[in-house]
């Protein structure tokens, strides 16, 4: 789960990690108003959106004039924000978020992540803020630092201010930097959070480490301990068919090719989107039905997919283990009948009961490709998307 930069925030305010003031507004009336309370003569105007590179797009103002506040709050809300994250159509600006301005001396990059390798939470630290990470490890690998934490301890001031001073701080913007990072920690732990990123984090000219920017993603999975987080959820910000099939309880992400995939378990989705685009095809989707999927839950895996304009052909590949491929199949007859299937539909089914489940697929009068092996089915597949 992703939230906006003024909720994310909002929970490190509360945790004592300094951030600018600043509150969210969703008319120009509320932006105009947030300036007069801030008061000084600079404010920043941000569009809210889940996605980075925003001020690229011209979604970050830096304004000096109430007038200038205004002009930038019209100009934003309601425009379609294009990133290099939201794809070609853009998000649509809904909230904004206004902010005091602020005296920069040097800009800064920490971000938190999970390190499956070693499984823990590593700490990366860079003098290169303000751009883009990836590029960053990409040119000057050697200029991202990094500290694993253990869970037992948590982050030590020790490692903390190693870190800063590797970025060549002071002595007391280097304290103030530690600080930043242990208090940074504390908020990603106690969230269950599974990214943290303050890009930049800067130090003012008065010495002050503030978090200029940031972005937060939550584990899923642990969102039940944490009502205070789910409540900031902006389904707005979210695909709707995403939203439908997480109702359902149905994994699914959309893409940008044409064949769709309904596929049992995350780790055979992966492979089925791969070896769609090793034999030429583009997936439509990503979509685990997971072990126990139901009749109903497939109709509704069907009936999404199907939403797509440019879904030309659907491979469903199914390994049958504690899924039974009898039952499977019987599910998809069914599930085909009441979605009135006009495209191609290439199935392949595997393991328990493999025998009986072909038996029905065949005896059913549904048109539809029966292949043997994942290099049948993408071939085949792609070959009937291509018609």
């Amino acid at each position: 789960m992703k939230v906006h930069e003024y909720q994310a925030k909002e929970l490190l305010r509360n945790r004592g990690v300094p951030v600018p003031r600043g509150e969210p507004c969703f008319n120009v009336g509320d932006a105009l108003r947030v300036a007069d309370d801030l008061g000084g003569d600079r404010w920043v105007v941000k569009a809210q959106i889940h996605a980075g590179g925003r001020g690229k797009g011209g979604g970050v103002k830096v304004v000096d004039s109430r007038d200038g506040v205004q002009e930038a709050a019209e100009e934003m809300l309601g425009m379609m924000l294009v990133t290099h994250q939201t794809g070609p159509t853009g998000q649509q600006v809904n909230r904004l978020l206004v902010e005091e301005g602020v005296d920069i001396a040097r800009e800064l990059y920490v971000g938190l992540v999970i390190d499956r390798s070693s499984q823990r939470v590593v700490v990366m630290a860079s003098a290169e803020g303000g751009t883009e990470i990836e590029d960053v490890a990409a040119r000057t690998p050697e200029k991202i630092f990094k500290a694993l934490v253990d869970p037992k301890f948590g982050l030590s001031q020790t490692d903390a201010l190693a870190l800063m001073e590797k970025l060549g701080l002071e002595e007391q913007q280097a304290k103030e930097g530690a600080k930043f990072l242990q208090r940074l920690f504390e908020a990603f732990w106690e969230t269950d959070a599974s990214l943290a990123e303050i890009n930049p984090l800067v130090v003012t000219s008065d010495n002050r480490v503030i978090a200029l920017d940031a972005k937060f993603n939550f584990d899923d999975n642990a969102l039940f301990r944490h009502p205070e987080i789910v409540a900031m959820r902006d389904t707005d910000e979210e695909d709707p068919a995403e939203l439908e099939a997480s109702a359902v309880g149905l994994s699914y992400i959309s893409l940008d090719g044409n064949i769709g995939c309904l596929v049992n378990g995350a780790g055979l989705a992966m492979a089925t989107m791969d070896i769609i685009k090793l034999y030429g095809g583009e997936p439509a989707n990503f979509l685990d039905v997971g072990g126990g999927a139901t009749t109903d839950q497939v109709t509704e895996a069907f009936k999404i997919m199907l939403r797509n304009p440019e879904l030309k052909a659907i491979l469903v590949n199914i390994f049958g283990g504690i899924m039974r491929c009898d039952v499977v199949a019987e599910g998809l007859v069914q599930a085909a009948q009441v979605v009135k299937l006009k495209i191609p539909l290439v199935v392949r089914l595997e393991g328990t009961n493999v025998e009986r489940g072909r038996e029905i697929l065949e005896k059913s009068g549904l048109d539809m490709i029966t292949a043997t092996t994942m290099d049948d089915a993408a071939e085949k597949v792609v070959s009937a998307a291509g018609k």
